[in-house]
């Protein structure tokens, strides 16, 4: 069974290329009270089209960004030392065989949400697929979705997120999470680019998201930290162990006496004549010596 609210932590691409930078992220990960890490497997060529990078530099540059498959290995194995699931978003269609062994799930960006065959090719897989929905329009997603579970897919979640780096508040539309739970009928989670402990505070409090993804830097020397979205271990940290603690005030749900309330049982007012406590106790009720 998945805690909720189960929290991700993104490294996206703030590993530098090194592997005790990528298990440092896995250790701070779980020290901080994540459930899972994840990565990102891409390579530029089969990221941006050609003639994009023959233009762009900065495309270019992105692949001092790429994740050795190499790693892959560790990377799993530290995780699962540490009690995390991994995980890791394919961006090209091998790199889903490639993280097959590897991943507990996997993570299908919001950017790639109208790529069908990729969302096959993950749900073929028999494991645990979440997808990310920034600038998807309903019925974006409402295709997804269907591609997913035709495909033989059975363990789906969504994730509402805004692909804007930072997201400022008023444009969270946190809202949309149950738009699109009363829709699908499967967990919808919220993706956070705003780096604000009260939006995912709202996140899970008001829309019961039942897992939290956020970008996570360990010093703020990640490439992505300077975007603004990403999150520092201890101001993550907090949030987390704040959420966690409130989760188990929303109990069962059955509408009974707890146990903090059944010692007070008979001291309810007898329906005969409204004073307290119960009848059958008056007689036999006597003082704390």
């Amino acid at each position: 069974m998945r805690a909720s609210p189960y929290f991700i932590a993104e490294v996206s691409s703030n590993h530098a290329r090194d592997l005790d930078r990528c298990l440092a992220f896995i250790r701070e990960a779980a020290d901080i009270g994540c459930d899972a890490v994840k990565f990102q497997l891409f390579q530029i060529d089969k990221l941006f089209a050609s003639e994009i990078l023959a233009k762009s530099a900065d495309h270019r540059a992105r692949s001092e960004w790429e994740l050795p498959v190499a790693f892959l290995p560790e990377l799993k194995a530290e995780s699962h030392r540490q009690g995390l699931q991994f995980s890791c978003t394919p961006f090209y269609m091998e790199a889903v065989d490639i993280l097959e062994p590897y991943v507990d799930f996997y993570k299908i960006a919001s950017y790639e949400l109208l790529w069908d065959d990729l969302i096959i090719a993950c749900a073929e897989t028999e494991k645990p697929l979440v997808l990310s929905t920034g600038m998807a329009t309903l019925d974006e997603v409402c295709h997804a979705v269907d591609v997913f579970y035709r495909a033989g897919g059975t363990d789906l979640s969504l994730l509402h997120c805004i692909s804007g780096y930072p997201t400022p508040v008023a444009d969270c539309n946190l809202a949309a999470i149950d738009t699109m739970r009363k829709a699908f009928g499967v967990d919808v989670g919220w993706s956070d680019h705003s780096r604000d402990a009260g939006v995912i505070a709202r996140a899970v409090g008001r829309y019961h998201a039942p897992i939290i993804e956020f970008h996570l830097d360990l010093d703020e020397d990640g490439a992505e930290y300077n975007a603004g979205h990403c999150w520092l271990p201890d101001e993550m940290k907090a949030v987390i162990a704040e959420q966690k603690r409130l989760a188990v005030t929303d109990g069962t749900g059955i509408k009974a006496p707890t146990k903090a309330e059944v010692h007070d049982l008979e001291w309810r007012a007898d329906p005969s004549d409204g004073l307290r406590p119960l009848k059958k106790l008056r007689q036999s009720w006597q003082p704390k010596q």
